[in-house]
């Protein structure tokens, strides 16, 4: 086994978990233990997913570690290292060489010829009795390695966690701004017909009327652009999850979200060009040009709620530092090359073994022989000037390891650090966009009505439309980085999830299921 092979994944520092329910942060009481978190893990169920199948964010998890190449990559790694260790017990096992052979001599001499037929069997043993603690050193190498790659498994189910949550939301958001964005098409297409028909009774100037086409042309653009963006985030949550030729299905709506349809359908399989005609058809409900509609105040998060999380900055600090896979790796890759410092160290030290042979030798000339012999052995064979070289890059590639492990430390500290500043700070945002909602809305319920009394012109108007569709763009947005916010922090604090993977571990001739923190 290559010493070295876990220094690379060690340091792969995974970002993600997900809040469930959504949680923001303030100071509290509560120990870091992660012992105290009442958690329900879950070993991740396999799902099939089908046409028409509607997934909870669970279930997207549960898909990403059955079918993720990482966490099976880590799975095998492990298997391979429990080899390893095996493969270097076995130097304590004894060595059996078998031979047999048939031999025919023609000697001539002279006029005088012999010939001679000759069998012959041996079998030997060797067997390392002791050497001074090399072979116990390399074994607790690889079961130290035999650990990192445990927890470098646990890694890997965090990293792949944090993706697909991540991933989740996103195509929450991006449906959210599609039905936002259809609802402006709706605001402008109602405006444009009520302009329209101000024009045509000579109320309004042509101006007006053209900026309302514009203005609508430009909604349906954006839309376009909204859909594109979900139809791409729908994609990112596939390959999230490794699925290959996915069905169409849907997905819950989690953090409140107030969506029209209760899920965000995925449907890869229409890319149709929607006709002029339909594009810009009256919307359904529309009878005359006069008409305002609910559709203008759609609100798709109503009295968002943010709940507490019960952690400091020093606790999220503490349950990080204890419980991180990636650290515990790293430390434990840290414990094997010190020990693989120690094997080459003791390599100055001579190895006793043992041997026993037998050997049968019978030919046509002589009588039959039989050998045995038994016998103990020292050897050593040392060139001193490599070994100490040896030694000396042993303990150079320790502290670079122990160096490593410090950046890894201060590494955690930061990432945990601003995780923790960023839940604070967007937490603060959302109720301030939640107002500017409110206020926008009011605003452009206001332009509107001064606009179609003649108090105002079509540029205020458009502008308290613009301002209403991008704060709700702004609300949406802003509840989605916080919900990544807190899905990351949850990440590199190690707080546990509902669903895990386990990795089974064969123990006294059973398997059995070896949980650890992920």
């Amino acid at each position: 086994m290559n010493i070295y092979k876990n220094l690379t994944t060690a340091f792969l520092l995974g970002s993600l978990i997900l809040p469930a329910p959504v949680l923001a942060i303030e100071d509290s009481a509560a120990t870091a233990d992660m012992s105290n978190i009442a958690v329900q893990q879950v070993e991740a169920p396999t799902i099939k997913v089908k046409k028409g199948s509607v997934l909870s964010l669970n279930d997207c998890i549960a898909i990403a570690l059955n079918n993720s190449p990482e966490v099976r990559t880590a799975q095998h790694d492990y298997w391979i290292t429990k080899t390893d260790i095996n493969i270097a017990k076995s130097q304590f096992f004894p060595t059996i060489n078998v031979g047999a052979g048939y031999d025919f001599t023609d000697t001539k001499i002279a006029s005088r010829t012999s010939d001679i037929n000759s069998t012959n069997l041996n079998a030997t043993l060797n067997m390392l009795l002791f050497d001074f603690g090399k072979t116990y050193a390399q074994i607790k190498m690889h079961k130290f390695y035999l650990i990192a790659d445990e927890y470098t498994f646990y890694n890997a189910v965090r990293t792949v966690t944090f993706d697909v949550k991540q991933k989740y939301y996103r195509v929450l958001a991006a449906r959210a701004n599609v039905l936002i964005n259809q609802a402006y098409v709706d605001i402008n297409e109602r405006n444009y017909l009520r302009t329209k028909a101000y024009y045509d009774e000579g109320l309004k100037s042509k101006i007006d009327l053209v900026n309302s086409e514009v203005t609508l042309s430009d909604s349906k653009i954006k839309l376009i652009d909204s859909e594109n963006a979900y139809e791409n985030a729908i994609v990112n949550l596939n390959n999230s999850m490794y699925l290959i030729e996915a069905p169409n299905y849907s997905i819950e709506a989690v953090f409140g979200l107030n969506l029209t349809d209760n899920t965000a359908p995925v449907d890869l399989g229409k890319f149709e060009k929607i006709s002029e005609k339909e594009s810009s058809k009256t919307p359904a409900g529309v009878s005359d040009a006069t008409l305002t509609s609910e559709i203008e105040k759609l609100e798709l998060l109503t009295d968002y709620k943010i709940e507490k999380f019960p952690y400091s900055f020093d606790e999220c600090l503490k349950m990080a530092q204890k419980n991180r896979a990636d650290l515990k790796a790293y430390r434990s890759t840290v414990d094997a090359i010190d020990e693989n410092l120690l094997f080459i160290k003791r390599n100055f030290y001579p190895a006793i073994t043992a041997n026993a042979g037998y050997g049968l030798r019978d030919n046509s000339v002589s009588t039959t022989t039989n050998s045995l012999n038994v016998g103990v052995n020292i050897s050593s064979s040392l060139n001193i000037m490599a070994q100490k070289n040896r030694v000396d890059a042993g303990k150079y590639h320790l502290d670079i390891a122990k160096i490593t492990l410090k950046k890894l430390e201060d590494d955690i500290y930061f990432q945990v650090q601003n995780a923790y500043v960023n839940v604070v700070q967007l937490a603060k945002q959302i109720p301030l966009q939640a107002v500017k909602v409110r206020q926008t809305r009011e605003n452009y319920e206001l332009a509107e009505g001064r606009y179609y009394v003649g108090l105002s012109d079509y540029l205020e108007l458009q502008n308290a439309k613009l301002n209403y569709n991008n704060a709700q763009h702004s609300y949406i947005n802003a509840i989605y980085l916080y919900n990544v916010a807190v899905a990351n922090l949850e990440s590199v604090i190690s707080y546990p999830q509902k669903i895990t993977k386990t990795l089974e571990v064969k123990h006294n001739g059973r398997k059995k299921q070896n949980k650890g923190s992920n």
